[in-house]
């Protein structure tokens, strides 16, 4: 079966504009550095796997609490920064010039948000996930379980599959493979170390994943912008890139925007309007790094609240690299290949890329292959690679952490700890094959933008979630039936708007959509804003005439009571009630496992060590340790400078580019 028989994905490499199809990865230098790499990703995996406790609930999903701040903020990036960021953000730029960079600089002010706002409630709270902190602040099971659902149809219909769908082209169009065969393949490896190494090896890796990245992206960057000749050039190249077959379209469709060069662009005409951009994208950064479980997961891992803010912080330094590293390039992609980057007639379109709707996505991937050296190539690839795996490693390790502790421990109360690690191990793989078939949607959605596409399901899903927490930690008086009322009627008005894109599709500039101008008409941005003003209303409405939740129950669980040191009565008992002690308590023979068994146990991190039982008062001082966010003096004084700086650097760079 060849390439050809998957048009939907296939992607051709053309030497200049010739339309001759080359393996771009054939020679000894570039494949050794990819073998290189995976033999090299693989012993750090395997290293994680040997020095960390995998067997128990805390060692798997929290790293034992036992980060410190570099690879906590490496691995906070890694996670972010994916293929599908790298494709997507170079092929938005392609098409429109340097505003969506604000997408990974808001994030510069959102992070001081996590370390300091949130994430102390959380430790505070001693939670695990993001739901089991909703179900200890209002009670109840039906908002644990509506958010633990949709932030796995979110990790589907946005990260992994768009993840995969951006890797594959690149592969694809690199080593001539078969797009199944190279997406199982990535797969594979990255589910390997997932499912034997938890949070410890996913973290470790993302941090040497992060390193191979930065260098191989600043490379890159230095190939292109020598390649137009410097920043001034560049910027007059950009604005006359335009293809040399036009036809008949509007001149819209294939010149670059008069504002390309603006960060802050017409809050009327602008593709990326700057309300929405200040504050409809502030929204949803905020559900995306203050309330998403692949994020606050790497932060719960920390030592202490130091380690959490430290990591906060440089995470918040590594995203001014992607407009420098993603979003220049992908525009000089558009200026040295304009023909195929910035194809506009349809048919043209279809057979460069692929999509009809536009080639811009493959704006990164051609640059690479055609500009870099052999070998230097390869280094390329493996910094797609290593991007691909570590975000979906994160999202893999997350998504199981969300399903073992906030749905299956919701039919088995009793589960051993065993029962729980395979839980989650199995449902990867049925997480993997869902996405796989999502695959065909994600092309063609967004005028073939990639990253816009990411951003407007977030924007239609996430903005009452968001609501959700900021009011659940800075406002006491909210209740559940607020907040479960609150979701209920922001996933309706969401859907509303999600699915008519999807029936209508969103066009492109030769084939605009027919959706209503009523329904589709609102910037994805501007929609944000109004779904989560909405969702505010009918949360605090609904709170406000029902009966609110006495303080005993939320203590150290909002921002208002955070210090109080009485004794919290939980609304509702936990759904995993760890019993193993008293099954413990009788010794009886056990059988001895045959080799291979114990080589297989050992392998997944499932080995039978009895754990050594804790009286009532080492609990609690173990408890304790878990909850605690005291800081150092010395140390909390230097990341709060830290941060502050942080914040001046976050309002130049707006202020210079807008």
């Amino acid at each position: 079966m060849t390439a050809d028989t998957y048009g939907l994905f296939y992607l051709k490499r053309s030497g200049g504009n010739n339309g001759t199809n080359t393996v771009a990865l054939n020679n000894a230098a570039d494949i050794s550095v990819v073998v290189i790499y995976f033999f090299v990703v693989l012993a750090v995996g395997v290293w994680a796997m040997i020095r960390t406790n995998r067997s128990t609930v805390g060692g798997f999903f929290l790293a034992g609490r036992s980060m410190v701040w570099w690879p906590i903020g490496a691995s906070l990036f890694a996670s972010d920064i994916g293929s599908g960021h790298i494709v997507g953000i170079a092929g938005t730029a392609a098409a429109t010039g340097i505003a969506i960079g604000a997408f990974e600089w808001n994030a510069l002010i959102v992070v001081i948000f996590l370390g300091w706002l949130f994430v102390p409630i959380y430790i505070k709270a001693g939670v695990v996930t993001m739901p089991e902190y909703l179900k200890k602040r209002f009670g109840g099971q039906r908002i644990r379980i509506y958010l633990s659902v949709l932030s796995l149809f979110l990790y589907v219909f946005t990260k992994i599959s768009a993840d995969m769908l951006s890797g594959a082209i690149f592969i694809n169009q690199a080593l001539g493979l078969n797009i199944y065969l190279a997406v199982i393949l990535l797969l594979l490896i990255t589910a390997l170390y997932t499912v034997t190494g938890g949070l410890a090896a996913v973290i470790y890796t993302d941090t040497l994943q992060t390193i191979i990245m930065v260098v191989g992206s600043f490379i890159l960057m230095g190939f292109a912008f020598n390649e137009v000749g410097g920043f001034v050039n560049f910027q007059a190249l950009y604005m006359t890139a335009v293809p040399s077959v036009t036809g008949n379209f509007s001149a819209n469709c294939y010149e670059p925007r008069s504002d390309a060069f603006n960060l802050f662009r017409d809050p009327i005409t602008g593709d990326l309007p700057w309300p929405g951009l200040v504050f409809g994208l502030t929204i949803q950064a905020t559900w995306y790094w203050c309330t998403d479980q692949v994020i606050v997961q790497r932060c719960l891992s920390a030592k202490n609240l130091s380690h959490v803010k430290a990591g906060c912080i440089l995470c918040g330094y590594l995203k001014l690299l992607p407009m420098f590293l993603m979003v220049f390039p992908g525009m000089i992609s558009r200026i040295l290949y304009p023909d195929v980057v910035a194809c506009v007639d349809p048919d043209l379109c279809q057979e460069y890329c692929g999509a009809s709707v536009g080639c811009t996505n493959i704006a990164y991937p051609k640059l690479v292959l055609e500009l870099m050296p052999n070998g230097l190539r390869g280094l390329m690839l493996a910094v797609m690679l290593a991007s691909l795996m570590s975000s979906l490693t994160s999202i893999f390790n997350s998504a199981s952490t969300l399903f073992t502790m906030d749905i299956y421990t919701k039919f088995r109360r009793h589960a051993s700890e065993k029962e729980l690690m395979i839980a989650g191990r199995v449902f990867i793989l049925i997480l993997i094959g869902v996405s796989i078939a999502w695959i065909p949607m994600v092309q063609s959605a967004q005028s073939g933008q990639l990253f816009n596409y990411i951003q407007s399901i977030t924007s239609y899903l996430t903005p009452p979630v968001a609501a959700v927490f900021m009011l659940a930690i800075f406002c006491k008086r909210v209740n559940e039936a607020g907040a479960f009322y609150g979701l209920l009627t922001g996933l309706c008005i969401g859907l509303c708007r999600m699915i008519p894109e999807f029936v209508y599709g969103t066009g492109s500039c030769v084939s605009p959509s027919n959706c209503p101008t009523i329904i589709c008409g609102v910037h994805y941005l501007y929609f944000s804003i109004i779904l989560f003003v909405i969702s505010c209303l009918v949360i605090l409405a609904v709170s406000v005439v029902t009966k609110p939740i006495d303080d005993k129950h939320l203590y150290r669980l909002c921002w208002g009571l955070r210090n109080r040191t009485e004794e919290r009565v939980d609304l509702e008992q936990d759904d995993w009630v760890d019993d193993q002690d008293s099954s413990t308590d009788i010794d009886e023979p056990e059988e001895e496992p045959g080799f291979f068994k114990k080589a297989l146990m050992c392998f997944c991190g499932l080995e039978n060590k009895k754990a050594v039982k804790l009286t009532p008062e080492e609990k609690e001082e173990l408890q304790k340790k878990l909850t605690d966010t005291t800081e150092v003096p010395l140390w909390r004084n230097v990341v709060n400078a830290n941060g502050f700086i942080l914040l001046c650097v976050a309002i130049f760079c707006h202020g210079y580019f807008a």
